[in-house]
C-alpha cells in the first residue's frame, strides 16, 4: 500500500533530517504539547485516578487524532504524504539532542570541570547532580543514553510503524505525559498513575527491541544477553531495567546502585556485576551504540512497513 512506502521513505528522511538539524531552538511542538497538557491539568487535576485518565485521554487522544488528521489531509499528494511522515518523525525523536547533551557532559569530564558537567546534567536526567561524583555523573550519562535510546528514538519508530504518523504522535504524547505527571510526588501519586502505566504499555515493544538491537550492535553479544535476561527484572523499572542491562553488557560496564533523586536516595540492583566502573570514555562508546540501535530500528519500522505494503500488493492481486 502507498501509505506504508511513504511512511518508511518519510521515516528514513526524519531520522536523517534529526541528525542533521537536530531540536529546533523555538517552538518545539513537544513543548507546545506540554503546554497544552499543562493547561488541561489545571482544569482537570484532582487528587484521583479517574481524573489523571480522563487527563490522559484527553491529550494523548487528542494528540492522536491530531495526527490522523493530518494524514488524511495529505493523503491525495504523495509529496505531502512523505513530507508530513519525515516531518513529525524528525520531530519526535531526540535522538540528535540526547547525543548532543551526553558529550557536552563528558566533555567537560574529559577536562576536568565537575562544575560544569552537574550543571548540565539535569538537561539529560533527573538526577541530583551535586550528589555525583566525576564517576557517578558519567554512570548516569551512560543509564540515560541507554533508556532515552528507547524512549525517544526506538519506541517512536516501532509506533510510527504500528500507526504511522498518528502512532509516533501518540508515542511521544504518552511520553511527554509520563515526565510531566508521572512521577511519584505526593500531587501524582494517584493523579499520574493512568499516565504512568500507559508509558510502561507504550514502552514494552520499544524497550525489547532496543535490547535486541544493543546484543546484536554492542560487539560483546553474550554479555548483552546475559545481562538482560539475569538482571533487567531486578530493576524498579519493567522498561529502563532493558535497555540499561543490555548497554551495560555490551558496554562491559557496571550500572545501577546508589541514586538519587530530589533528595531522595535509592538503592537500585546493579546491572551487569562482574563488568568494570564506567569511565569518561564510556559515554562516548555508549553514544556511538546508541547510534547504531537507532539506525537499525529505522530498518526495522521501515522494513516492517515496506513489508506490510508488498502483502497488501499481493493480496490486492
Amino acid at each position: 500500500m502507498r501509505a506504508d512506502r511513504d511512511f518508511a521513505y518519510g521515516a528514513a528522511a526524519g531520522l536523517l533530517g534529526d541528525l542533521l538539524l537536530g531540536d529546533p531552538r523555538r517552538g518545539h511542538p513537544v513543548a507546545a504539547f506540554g503546554r497544552a497538557a499543562g493547561a488541561v491539568e489545571r482544569v482537570l487535576w484532582r487528587d484521583h485516578r479517574g481524573w489523571g485518565a480522563l487527563h490522559t485521554a484527553v491529550c494523548a487522544g487528542g494528540a492522536v487524532a491530531l495526527g490522523a488528521l493530518a494524514v488524511r489531509a495529505g493523503r491525495r499528494s504523495r509529496g505531502a504524504s512523505v513530507g508530513l511522515s519525515a516531518a513529525a518523525t524528525c520531530l519526535v525523536v531526540g535522538g540528535t539532542a540526547l547525543v548532543a547533551e551526553a558529550r557536552a557532559i563528558g566533555g567537560a569530564l574529559a577536562a576536568g570541570d565537575v562544575e560544569v558537567a552537574r550543571e548540565r546534567l539535569p538537561h539529560l536526567c533527573g538526577r541530583d547532580p551535586q550528589a555525583l561524583d566525576a564517576d557517578g555523573i558519567a554512570r548516569a550519562v551512560v543509564e540515560s543514553v541507554a533508556e532515552n535510546t528507547s524512549d525517544a528514538v526506538v519506541g517512536a519508530l516501532v509506533w510510527g510503524a504500528v500507526g504511522g504518523v498518528p502512532g509516533l504522535l501518540g508515542f511521544r504524547a504518552v511520553n511527554t505525559l509520563d515526565a510531566m505527571v508521572g512521577h511519584r510526588s505526593p500531587r501524582y501519586l494517584r493523579y499520574g498513575w493512568a499516565s504512568a502505566r500507559l508509558d510502561d504499555v507504550a514502552g514494552w515493544p520499544g524497550a525489547r527491541l532496543t535490547a535486541l538491537l544493543a546484543v546484536a550492535a554492542g560487539g560483546a553479544p553474550q554479555g548483552a544477553l546475559r545481562a538482560w535476561r539475569r538482571d533487567a527484572r531486578r530493576h524498579p523499572s519493567p522498561n529502563a531495567g532493558v535497555v540499561e542491562a543490555s548497554f551495560a553488557g555490551a558496554l562491559g560496564v557496571r550500572l545501577g546502585g546508589t541514586l538519587s533523586y530530589g533528595g531522595r536516595v535509592e538503592e537500585r540492583p546493579v546491572l551487569n556485576e562482574e563488568g568494570r566502573t564506567v569511565a569518561v570514555d564510556d559515554i562516548e562508546r555508549a553514544v556511538r551504540l546508541s547510534r547504531r540501535v537507532s539506525w537499525l530500528a529505522l530498518g526495522v519500522a521501515a522494513g516492517a512497513r515496506l513489508a506490510r505494503a508488498r502483502c497488501g500488493k499481493g493480496v490486492s492481486r
